[in-house]
Parts: C-alpha cells; sequence; structure tokens
C-alpha cells in the first residue's frame, strides 16, 4: 500500500485499490525487478511528499523523468545535487533570469521550489533507463489525472503551469474559475523559441498569488558548495 505521509493520503483514498492501479503496480513490481527504471521506487511520489494537497500554490507539469543514471528523483524538471542540468533546464533558468532577474544556480536540485508548495508533477511516473515514454500507457496518465481532477476540485487557488503540448491537453481537466492556468511551449530547445521564452510566467504565477494574499514562491535557488 503507497502511504505518501501527508494529507495526499485521505484525498487519494481508495485510489490505489482501483483496479487500473493495481495491474501498473504489477508491472512495476515486474520491471523494477527486471530492468533499470528510474527514479528510485522510494523517490516515486516525491512531488507529493514534499508538496501537501493543502500547501500546493503552483503546479508544472513535466511528461515523464528523466531516464539517465543519477538524474531523476521523483520531481518534473529537477535532477539530483552534483548532475549537470538537462536543458530544457537550463532554458527554465535562462527564462527565470529574464522574467525575475534571479541568478542561475549552479545545479538542478528543485527541491526548494517544491517546499514552497511548487507540485512538480510528471504526467507518468516511471521510466525505463534510456528509453524516454517507456511507462507511456501503463495507468501512471489516470493516476496522475486523478491528481489534477483532485486539485482543480480544492477552492483554495493556485496556478498552472503547462509547457508544451502533453501539459497543456491537461487544461481540460482544470475547470475550477478560482485557478490560473498560464500556457506555453516546451522549455527544450526544440521549442523554447516558439514563445516559452518571454512567457514570464514565473512573475505572472506570483502576481496571481500576491493579488490572492498568499506569499510569493521565491524562485531564486540557493547555490551549493
Amino acid at each position: 500500500m503507497v502511504t505518501i505521509g501527508n494529507e495526499w493520503d485521505n484525498v487519494l483514498e481508495g485510489e490505489f485499490d482501483k483496479e487500473y492501479y493495481q495491474e501498473l503496480r504489477k508491472f512495476l513490481v515486474s520491471e523494477y525487478k527486471s530492468k533499470t527504471v528510474f527514479p528510485s521506487m522510494y523517490d516515486i511520489f516525491n512531488a507529493m511528499k514534499y508538496t501537501a494537497y493543502d500547501n500546493v500554490k503552483a503546479v508544472i507539469l513535466g511528461q515523464d523523468p528523466y531516464h539517465e543514471p543519477n538524474q531523476a528523483h521523483g520531481l518534473c524538471f529537477s535532477v539530483k545535487k552534483g548532475v549537470p542540468k538537462p536543458p530544457s533546464l537550463v532554458n527554465i533558468f535562462k527564462e527565470l533570469e529574464r522574467d525575475l532577474g534571479v541568478k542561475t544556480p549552479n545545479h538542478g536540485y528543485l527541491e526548494d521550489w517544491a517546499k514552497q508548495g511548487v507540485l512538480l508533477l510528471n504526467t507518468v511516473l516511471t521510466v525505463r533507463m534510456g528509453q524516454a515514454n517507456s511507462h507511456k500507457g501503463k495507468g501512471w496518465e489516470q493516476f496522475t489525472d486523478r491528481v489534477i481532477e483532485l486539485l482543480n476540485q480544492r477552492e483554495k487557488p493556485m496556478v498552472f503551469l503547462l509547457w508544451g503540448a502533453n501539459a497543456k491537453s491537461k487544461a481540460a481537466l482544470i475547470t475550477g474559475k478560482q485557478h490560473l492556468i498560464l500556457t506555453a511551449a516546451h522549455p527544450s530547445p526544440l521549442s523554447a523559441h516558439n514563445g516559452f521564452f518571454g512567457c514570464r510566467h514565473f512573475s505572472k504565477a506570483n502576481e496571481f498569488l500576491s493579488k490572492i494574499g498568499e506569499d510569493e514562491i521565491s524562485w531564486e535557488l540557493p547555490q551549493q558548495d
């Protein structure tokens, strides 16, 4: 049985007992035994462990975890300490610097954002080493769609940052008028110049949070020694 350790356990009550999740669980048990899978099974639900349901101020949606060693640790776009920043994350930091003058950190570990209320959620939570999208269509999409629906149901407003076609497709699940939806191209080098650069989502998110009486997110990450 999955235990996240905060109010997500109550919010998701019964979800892990559903037939689709039991099938997903069987698939994952087999995959982790026979293949190299990222992230570590202990890190799969880190996005929700670090950012409790009631604490979510902003949601950034990713697709599936990084598929090279030592990168993925359960937060979308984030990499472990001491690991080079992947190209999409480099572009996120470039936009942050343009938008808010935030100094680019010397690492790509986004735990500080998560602890401030930024839910860094991939729509698929696991992947085989070296095989992007290898766990697509196995059940994770149904689970993370449910997470988005539950966030949408919350009365307290939040901001959804949807970058790229996969993330934008989830806007249909966000019907609550209290929430703000921001969309842009994906920060990947293939698409960042088609509307991610210049989107100013970080300042727009903070403007919205300030307007509803919430503390703004400090997007500037502490440098690592």
